[in-house]
């Protein structure tokens, strides 16, 4: 098995011997940002100033945002309140993206 690191000890990249692959991301605080495989599954992840996961989205189509109390304990959010939170996400998307609209689509 092959492996590879950043200089934080975080672990980047694996191959299996099957040929299996697997490449990370991490953020300052060392949690894992991104993951892709060489099956083509991805995960994207955001964190808050606690390393609270706040966004996951999967190349499947799942996608969840949480929320915490002062205490850092995780808090159902409403079905109203994901749908304001992914249409704000969207917006800060296209409006810091170089991204033609029509590419954009694809997000």
């Amino acid at each position: 098995m092959d492996k590879k690191y950043d200089e934080r000890g975080n672990e980047i990249y694996y191959k299996y011997p099957d040929g299996y692959t697997v490449w990370k991301e991490y953020d300052e605080n060392n949690n894992c940002i991104y993951f892709k495989n060489s099956v083509g599954f991805e995960i994207w992840q955001e964190y808050d100033e606690n390393n609270n996961k706040i966004h996951f989205k999967d190349s499947d189509g799942d996608e969840y945002f949480s929320k915490y109390d002062k205490n850092n304990k995780q808090i159902e959010i409403s079905k109203k309140e994901f749908e304001q939170i992914k249409r704000k996400k969207y917006r800060e998307i296209v409006n810091n993206s170089k991204l033609s609209r029509f590419e954009l689509m694809d997000i």
